[in-house]
């Protein structure tokens, strides 16, 4: 049976509670009481969590912080510049390497001309040195900005990295350009931002292999799109 994209009113508010049940929840107190006393001694540090599940992230209602990434072509990109020009969906996966986030970009490139007529940006961030952007580009034939945050910077600031299991090690920093010293990851997490960079919506899952469903996206995008703009 072909899907149907309009979805009744009851089903998009059991599909937003549920997506909703699965984000992160912040109450780490162990964790923030680690930075506020960083913060105190006039140094902020980033205390790394050792599993998905024990990261803090960003809430709706709270700003993105400044970034400069790294393009395809590896020139710097402003991206709160960027994301003051239009309301911005904004996606952090993992890589070029993870299939599953390789099929997330491909959804969201289909989503992607329905997604820009409604107003919006779509800027996908990973760990990726600027050669694996280029090469999950080319493969997965995407029309959308990819970015580069090797050194996790972003991710960290965002609260969504986390210690990498073992079997990552070796890998990630040929991935990464060597930047990723710490061996980290980001929990796959998309923003939907207005033109401030302030989060209007999230979906973080420390399930790597679950991902927001891009007709679900297009929905929640559609029902902000007057906030937004």
């Amino acid at each position: 049976m072909k899907p149907t994209t309009k979805l009744s009113f009851k089903f998009i508010a059991v599909v937003l509670l549920s997506a909703c049940s699965i984000q992160m929840v912040r109450g780490q107190e162990a964790i923030q009481s680690t930075e506020a006393a960083a913060m105190n001694a006039g140094q902020m540090s980033y205390m790394v969590p050792q599993k998905p599940e024990d990261i803090s992230p960003l809430l709706n209602g709270e700003k993105i912080p400044m970034a400069t990434l790294t393009d395809v072509m590896g020139k710097s990109f402003d991206l709160n510049k960027a994301v003051a020009e239009k309301p911005t969906i904004l996606i952090i996966y993992r890589g070029g390497w993870c299939p599953y986030c390789s099929k997330q970009l491909s959804g969201l490139q289909q989503a992607a001309p329905e997604l820009e007529n409604l107003g919006y940006q779509l800027i996908a961030i990973s760990t990726d040195a600027p050669e694996g952007l280029t090469r999950s580009a080319t493969k997965e034939k995407l029309s959308y900005t990819l970015l580069s945050d090797a050194d996790l910077n972003l991710s960290k600031q965002l609260g969504i990295a986390y210690k990498a299991p073992k079997g990552y090690w070796e890998m990630l920093p040929k991935t990464t350009g060597g930047k990723d010293s710490d061996l980290l990851l980001p929990v796959p997490s998309v923003f939907i931002l207005d033109k401030t960079g302030t989060i209007h919506f999230e979906y973080i899952n420390p399930d790597f292999t679950q991902r927001l469903n891009p007709e679900l996206l297009k929905t929640v995008a559609a029902s902000l799109q007057k906030d937004l703009n």
